[in-house]
């Protein structure tokens, strides 16, 4: 896919640029006088957006993010300047207030233990994929401001069957479950003018989504686990709808195993779904997916230690970054 960002023109904008209002205009009807006046306050108002870079992060826990802010290296353990994150309050199913959020400069504590009730966030002492992410698109991207939409939950599965207390993100779904959600961040995201507070207005070009989840459609049924390819397809399909770009590359994280358990499979159906993953990116031309987490350390039985959120959030970056120059 061709990089929509380099589409827009507005920081190049010039008078020269509007040749289709002059042509369109009978001249002899229209003193050049007022063609200026037509023009002018057009060129200032495209001169006065800013454009910047937005990616959607969503999942389950492992995108929620369980490092620890106390093992991270200096150059992620700060503010990142001009790099904004919205992200929405995390909720189980039919709870009004699942995606409350508000957009923040990026820092730690954009992870599980986060909250918001859309006027003040709550952070907490742990990180996600989100900084070593932000650092690595500032190296590929170094003359763009960025931004995230992100909202994930942990346990959450995307066959209702499976939801259990966590929640689901299946369409099809009677009740607000993390679909909604999503879109309840999507929207207060979307809906805010000047997200960097500025005073100027934003315009937000999609570049990508990153998503980390399956876990738990492995760890449920056999049946659950076959479905996975096509629950994939039809939630990555509306979201890509949700963000108005039909062919908006997608890069999925390989779910992996501690092998933590009695019979040395957390995810009992683990390999199914890690098929599903592995057809999706195959027939998706404009999706890639990551698969350094096999070689992760765990901090417990489901998740990743520090070092593997670091690495995981520099993959993500490499890999979408790859997609939107092809």
């Amino acid at each position: 896919m061709a990089d929509i960002y380099k589409s827009i023109n507005f920081n190049n904008l010039n008078f020269s640029n509007f040749n289709y209002i002059k042509a369109s205009i009978q001249m002899k009807y229209f003193p050049s006088f007022f063609l200026v006046l037509l023009i002018f306050p057009l060129f200032l108002l495209s001169q006065q957006k800013e454009i910047i870079r937005v990616f959607y992060l969503g999942g389950q826990s492992n995108m929620e993010g369980y490092g620890y802010n106390k093992d991270l290296p200096k150059d992620l353990n700060k503010q990142f300047k001009n790099v904004f994150i919205y992200e929405g309050n995390p909720t189980g199913d039919n709870n009004k207030n699942g995606g409350l959020g508000k957009w923040e400069v990026l820092k730690p504590g954009h992870c599980v233990g986060f909250s918001s009730d859309g006027i003040k966030n709550q952070y907490s002492e742990r990180f996600g994929i989100e900084l070593s992410f932000a650092k690595k698109l500032q190296e590929l991207y170094p003359k763009d401001k960025i931004a995230f939409i992100k909202y994930a939950k942990g346990g959450s599965s995307i066959d209702s069957i499976a939801a259990r207390q966590f929640g689901c993100w299946e369409l099809d779904f009677k009740g607000i479950n993390q679909y909604d959600h999503f879109l309840t961040t999507l929207n207060g995201a979307l809906n805010t003018n000047d997200i960097d507070g500025n005073g100027k207005p934003d315009i937000l070009i999609p570049s990508g989504i990153i998503w980390m989840q399956g876990e738990s459609d492995a760890d449920f049924t056999e049946e659950v686990a076959n479905k996975y390819y096509s629950n994939l397809k039809r939630l990555m399909d509306l979201i890509r709808a949700s963000l108005r770009v039909d062919d908006l590359p997608v890069v999925i994280g390989k779910i992996s195993d501690s092998c933590n358990d009695a019979d040395g499979k957390v995810w009992d159906y683990g390999e199914l779904v890690q098929y599903a993953q592995e057809k999706f990116v195959k027939t998706d031309e404009n999706a890639a997916i990551v698969r350094n987490t096999r070689y992760y350390k765990y901090s417990d039985r489901w998740h990743y230690n520090s070092k593997g959120y670091i690495d995981l959030g520099e993959k993500f970056a490499e890999a979408i970054y790859k997609l939107n120059n092809k």
